[in-house]
């Protein structure tokens, strides 16, 4: 169904029209059109509220249920601001609605820089106000006044801060020229901070398959909403397949948001992305500095910006001419947003799609259960990928029993590398190669205990252990960040000497990896060790110059880069992740293990993939080994078709968090009391949440499943309604939840 943008409604003198602000209200409010104005939906407006004013949008007529004398007046539109689009509306509306959440906290999410309603400041430059002899007779002309004039010879004006930087000397020296009447000023006219993407700039020769995969994709533009799925193997070459779409949206004016997991881990992408549209995309994400942000979404607001690359949150900008939408690496459970607002990316993409009426792409080489549905139930296209590109093959998997051949111990303390895996990464040194171990384990390890007393060292704000991070001599907590000094002495009895670290993390293990294989060049590799997209740069410059032999990692080695002379992937813990209480813990632990397998052998040698498991037969790791996708989905699908589960049934989790543990458990007991009674529905809970204690709040948990046919938001709407709790007591709600803590 292709949407199609209607013309906007506009409101005149006296009139009554609603306003959103993006504060974390309970809806829009009503104000009044004063005299000699008039103001059209999506106008940004300045409005009193208290003995405040905020910034809001005019979202549609008031609701008319406040007397006339209490309505105040706009203060006027915002000179500059660029009009909120109709569909970037509906989106804030349909989101707020589905997830329970305050429409002005969606929107803030829409407008999330307030500086960049306010029209940019007309920016100044200089250019030469004569030539270099008639200067030379006004004044001296030392060497940093001729290099300013060199510069500026060149006719293209630059401000005071480009100047100085580009002839090396400081801002006084271009004032004198300035005041001397050898410079003058000019209007610098607005300009994007970089090239734009080209769809003509030529790109590399796709194979055969790869030109067909694509033609499916950029036949969908234009075409209405469309969702496809763009599956591969790890290597098949999806990012060119779908660059073709990107170029082809570019060639007709419109503009591309791609969606992504883990930003400061896509330097590989934006290279590529570069090489192949002469230019790098426009970027969103929370480390940009906020003058970046604030020129980026005006550019993004008024049409300047053609690719966006971005976290979940680039799917809210108010894109003036969005025709396609890509969401990367769909099934990554970093797309769920779990603070706020509280959604999926993936699933809002979709929507953002439909109320567009534009295409949307999902690209995976494991894709999510809930997309693999969708396929076979017709709502979603199919593009698959079935072969690495350029002939390389998949690397060949195997499972190492730690039950028959158990890690040895060695001077460094206890093993965590078996003996055919040590072996392997000696072979494969001494071929040349390089080799990579997979611990999804940050630190050194998990736990630390006391020998005398069995006191475990504990977050003092969370429910959870400190993990040991030896080479920084502090112990971190994972959840909430509180970091300690590594102490001496046993922290409950005293004893020295007595603390011992219980369990691998991947510093423990490039500890055992240097000791066995000392010639070796290992680099570490995890979240809390990459100093942002500069040093995954260095890291990527390292591994490809072949300046190291053996990375030592965390996931964040699994998602889409692009290691040439790797052909030897260990997974340390095969097993990690298996247990618990995650409904989507085998899908998720399948996915990783593919994605960090799809390392090995991407050039010309041929890849091992080695799986340490004290589980050998179990149905995810069987399923590695037999490179039968289809056959895993299809058996998890089917045990969660039995149990109702999603995506074959919805459920809605309820947290319940205070700093008072009483308090918490009564407002969860009233929650429980009060609870709906429907055919179908149930209720589970209340009960502490397995992070009982998180950032020094007590948690309980709820949830509410039911079947598919039951419009759960109108059930909870209707829970919640009745419920009156301590301002200190937080109820937290998220539909179709992905973490069960």
């Amino acid at each position: 169904m292709t949407v199609v943008e209607t013309a906007e409604q506009v409101f005149r003198a006296d009139e009554v029209v609603a306003v959103l602000l993006p504060l974390p209200l309970v809806g829009a409010y009503d104000y009044r059109v004063p005299e000699g104005e008039q103001v059209v939906a999506g106008d940004v407006v300045r409005v009193p509220l208290g003995k405040r004013q905020e910034n809001g949008v005019v979202w549609g007529p008031g609701r008319g249920d406040v007397a006339a004398g209490r309505i105040k007046a706009l203060l006027g539109r915002i000179a500059g601001a660029p009009r909120l689009p109709e569909v970037s509306r509906r989106l804030v509306d349909w989101v707020a609605s589905y997830t329970l959440s305050a429409p002005g906290a969606v929107l803030r999410m829409v407008i999330p820089v307030a500086e960049a309603l306010e029209a940019p400041a007309l920016a100044h430059g200089w250019l030469p106000a004569m030539g270099l002899e008639e200067a030379a007779g006004l004044l001296r002309l030392t060497p940093a006044r001729q290099r300013v004039l060199e510069v500026t010879s060149a006719g293209v004006p630059l401000s005071t801060a480009d100047l100085a930087q580009a002839a090396g000397v400081g801002s006084s020296v271009i004032k004198g020229l300035a005041e001397a009447g050898v410079l003058q000023s000019v209007s610098l006219a607005a300009r994007d901070d970089e090239r734009q993407a080209d769809g003509d700039h030529p790109g590399p020769q796709l194979s055969d398959l790869q030109q067909d995969a694509a033609r499916v994709l950029v036949e969908s533009l234009g075409a209405g909403f469309s969702t496809t799925l763009l599956q591969g193997v790890t290597g098949s070459g999806k990012t060119e397949v779908y660059f073709e779409a990107i170029a082809a949206a570019l060639r007709q004016g419109l503009q591309v948001v791609v969606l992504v997991p883990e930003i400061t881990l896509t330097t590989q992408w934006l290279h590529r992305f570069a090489g192949r549209f002469g230019a790098p995309p426009s970027q969103w994400h929370s480390e940009l500095t906020p003058a970046r942000r604030r020129r980026t979404w005006r550019a993004v607001a008024e049409g300047r910006a053609k690719v966006v690359v971005g976290a979940r949150s680039a799917l809210f900008l108010p894109y003036a001419n969005l025709g396609l939408i890509i969401v990367d690496e769909e099934h990554e459970g970093a797309f769920k947003q779990e603070e706020g607002v509280i959604y999926h990316a993936r699933d809002m993409a979709v929507v953002r799609g439909q109320l567009g009426g534009i295409p949307t792409i999902l690209a995976s080489a494991t894709p999510s259960l809930e997309t693999v549905l969708n396929v076979e139930a017709g709502r979603y296209r199919k593009v698959d990928l079935p072969s690495r590109h350029g002939g390389a093959v998949l690397p060949e998997m195997s499972i190492l029993d730690l039950r028959k051949t158990p890690p040895e111990a060695g001077d460094w303390g206890p093993g965590w590398l078996a003996p055919g895996l040590v072996q392997a990464i000696r072979d494969t040194l001494a071929a040349g190669q390089q080799a990579m171990l997979f611990l999804n384990r940050r630190g050194y390890a998990p736990l630390t205990l006391c020998r005398a007393c069995g006191h475990r060292l504990q977050c003092p704000n969370c429910t959870a252990w400190l993990v040991e991070h030896r080479a920084q001599g502090r112990l971190v907590c994972h959840h909430c960040g509180h970091q300690a000094p590594s102490p001496r002495a046993c922290p409950s009895c005293g004893e020295e000497g007595q603390l011992a670290a219980c369990g691998p993390g991947v510093e423990r293990v490039a500890e055992e990896a240097r000791a066995r294989f000392p010639e070796a060049r290992v680099a570490l590799v995890a979240s809390d060790t990459l100093g942002g997209p500069a040093a995954v740069a260095e890291l990527l410059r390292q591994v490809t110059a072949h300046e190291i032999d053996l990375l030592i990692g965390t996931q964040v080695l699994a998602k889409g880069l692009h290691f040439p002379l790797l052909t030897l992937v260990g997974v340390v813990d095969a097993d990690l992740g298996l247990s618990g209480g995650d409904l989507r813990a085998a899908e998720r632990t399948f996915q990783l293990l593919s994605q960090v397998a799809g390392r090995a052998g991407r050039g010309e040698q041929p890849g091992r993939v080695l799986l340490q498991s004290y589980q050998p037969d179990h149905p995810v790791l069987q399923a590695m080994i037999s490179s039968d996708a289809a056959l895993f989905l299809q058996t998890e699908a089917e045990a969660r078709r039995q149990l109702g589960m999603p995506p074959f049934g919805r459920m809605v989790a309820v947290v319940v968090s205070g700093p008072e543990p009483a308090a918490v458990e009564s407002v969860a007991n009233r929650l429980a009391a009060t609870a709906p009674r429907a055919s179908g529905v149930e209720i589970w809970g209340p009960a502490a949440a397995p992070l009982a204690v998180l950032r020094g709040r007590h948690r309980w948990r709820l949830l509410l499943k039911a079947p598919r046919t039951v419009k759960v938001q109108t059930l909870m709407r209707q829970w919640l309604s009745q419920q009156q709790c301590p301002s200190s007591v937080r109820i937290q709600v998220d539909v179709d939840p992905y973490s069960f803590l």
